[in-house]
């Protein structure tokens, strides 16, 4: 992808402690209509922070949560 196409898109991502509030989050908030799609798959992840050159830390104490994004192009 070019930088100049990575100016352009635009994405969410929206957490979530259970699978079916992540997958409902598209449609309860009518991403389709305001251009965007579902991007991947809806999974549990751990998520983690670098800084500099530091190992990576977890986040939100390393508990997993349900993570789906939405893409507008």
């Amino acid at each position: 992808m070019t930088e100049e196409k990575d100016k352009k898109t635009e994405r969410i991502t929206v957490l979530a402690e259970d699978f079916t509030p992540a997958a409902m989050e598209f449609h309860r908030k009518n991403m389709s209509a305001r251009g965007y799609r579902m991007e991947g798959t809806i999974v549990p992840r751990r998520f983690q922070m670098i800084s500099g050159v530091e190992d990576a830390k977890d986040l939100f104490d390393g508990k997993e949560y349900y993570a789906v994004t939405f893409v507008k192009e």
